[in-house]
């Protein structure tokens, strides 16, 4: 009587582990789609240093890479050379580069003058969670067709064979 006890809670736990490990990748799948159409929102807009509205539709036909910073982020301040040095690898490649940031306008600027590098810098007016970005550097890759087809987070370096690469294989 007590092996058939202790094997009915095995058989139990077994059975419990299982439907949780199901229910755990039931999870994450939903989770996934909702962050892919989360960022795949091409109405999606930000301002120019000149206070003007600058929209993702706006490029439609040329494939994005849009980098999310803060100027008080150091991994972002890191890989910044290396971007810079990978929009000048792909300037003939049908590229557009963007640099969004929530800080405001005027301490975008001041990192512009202090900084001078040659980036299209932008102020995001919304907040960075409605993205599902929870850490910075993130960065968005979209398509020619203004789908989003690549999404990293992390500091990268991105003028490397590999990124360049992958960057260059995106249609």
């Amino acid at each position: 009587m007590a092996a058939q006890l202790s094997n009915k809670k095995i058989s139990f736990r077994y059975k419990a582990l299982i439907l949780f490990s199901c229910l755990m990748m039931i999870f994450a799948c939903v989770d996934q789609k909702k962050e892919k159409e989360a960022v795949s929102d091409t109405s999606m807009s930000f301002v120019n240093l000149n206070g003007e509205k600058v929209a993702l539709k706006d490029f439609k036909g040329k494939r994005v890479l849009v980098n999310y910073w803060a100027s008080w982020c150091t991994p972002c301040l890191k890989e910044m050379p290396s971007l810079v040095h990978a929009q000048e690898i792909l300037r003939d490649d049908n590229y557009v580069f963007l640099f969004p940031t929530t800080d405001d306008l005027e301490k975008i600027s001041a990192f512009q003058k202090n900084r001078n590098y040659p980036l299209k810098f932008l102020h995001y007016p919304a907040t960075l969670d409605q993205l599902d970005i929870y850490a910075l550097p993130a960065t968005f890759i979209y398509d020619t067709n203004g789908l989003m087809v690549k999404r990293i987070d992390g500091a990268t370096v991105w003028d490397s064979h590999e990124i360049i690469k992958l960057l260059k294989s995106i249609e």
